[in-house]
């Protein structure tokens, strides 16, 4: 009997100290005087899709004051050395490698003909997304990653309205910003990949055949354009490059687990995308949404206990 109600009081006690600290633990975090650990929370939380978790503790002029420092370290800060293992060369023309670096784990996907790469979008926009290995599946592919990022009106979270700038096969599909200017990632007719600022007009004027919307850019005529660690704290990231031969880059680092891969800052992601000799490279939706397909199986390790999230674009290869 002694022992038993001595077992209650330990697992009482442990109960109580858990809770303590889960309810401590973002007042040390965002409070606390661990400035460079505050600094990674703040730009990993409030660029994911829960940035009033940062609002709850911190003004605005605090979270801008933070996020200026990550961008105001400069350019010439570390390059980690990634490793290369190649694991799929496909005589139809794609490569696949498995990337890690100090502190990530990833893929990565190279496309010698750049126009078999087009924009999937979901057949339900505005209702719901889909998952990346539907998206490829729904146009005959045999690859492809999330794209764009998507935005939440009806607050249900379902990845059915893309943000931006949506172009597929040459046709403006959905539009939320009118003329305003947007960060485009797209295809022209030659199969360059286009990045930078570009209003609904423009993309015709620029004969973009498939786009998205989504940033910042990391790589844009073979220049930098990372300051510090890029303000956006550690996640899974996915992005896009081009090499000067025309070769597609699809990127995905894994993310949110300790055991296997952390993430990845803005300046990791770019200098993935320097190993591999980009000379344009930009950010895509990350988090959770980082999917990498292959052969139409989930060929990463996506951060959701849930697995593949439903959203509203994609890259995709073409066979």
């Amino acid at each position: 009997m002694k022992r038993s109600k001595r077992f209650k009081v330990i697992m009482t006690f442990l109960g109580y100290n858990l809770i303590l600290v889960v309810i401590l633990a973002p007042f040390i975090l965002f409070w606390g005087p661990f400035q460079s650990l505050k600094v990674m929370a703040v730009g990993s939380v409030y660029t994911s899709r829960h940035p009033q978790v940062v609002k709850a503790f911190l003004s605005q002029a605090e979270i801008d004051r933070i996020m200026n420092l990550n961008n105001s370290q400069g350019i010439n800060g570390s390059s980690s050395t990634i490793a290369r293992t190649k694991v799929t060369d496909v005589s139809s023309g794609i490569t696949i490698e498995d990337i890690q670096g100090p502190s990530f784990k990833g893929k990565v996907m190279l496309i010698k003909d750049p126009k078999r790469v087009k924009v999937a979008v979901t057949k339900q926009v505005g209702v719901t997304g889909e998952r990346v290995s539907d998206l490829v599946k729904d146009l005959g592919g045999v690859a492809g990653i999330n794209a764009g990022g998507f935005y939440d009106p009806n607050g249900k979270g379902n990845g059915a309205f893309p943000d931006g700038l949506t172009v597929q096969n040459g046709k403006l599909v959905h539009n939320n910003v009118g003329n305003r200017s947007v960060n485009i990632v797209g295809f022209n007719v030659q199969g360059k990949l286009i990045i930078g600022s570009m209003t609904a007009t423009q993309l015709e004027a620029n004969h973009i055949l498939e786009a998205v919307t989504f940033g910042p850019n990391l790589i844009k005529d073979g220049k930098p354009e990372v300051l510090g660690d890029g303000g956006w704290g550690i996640a899974p990231r996915t992005g896009i490059g081009q090499k000067a031969d025309g070769t597609v880059i699809f990127v995905v680092i894994d993310g949110r687990q300790p055991t296997w891969s952390i993430g990845a800052t803005l300046r990791d992601l770019m200098n993935v995308f320097n190993n591999y000799q980009a000379v344009n490279a930009v950010n895509l939706d990350g988090g959770s949404s980082s999917i990498f397909v292959d052969q139409g199986i989930v060929t990463n390790r996506p951060s959701s206990v849930f697995g593949e999230r439903y959203i509203p674009t994609a890259f995709i290869v073409t066979p």
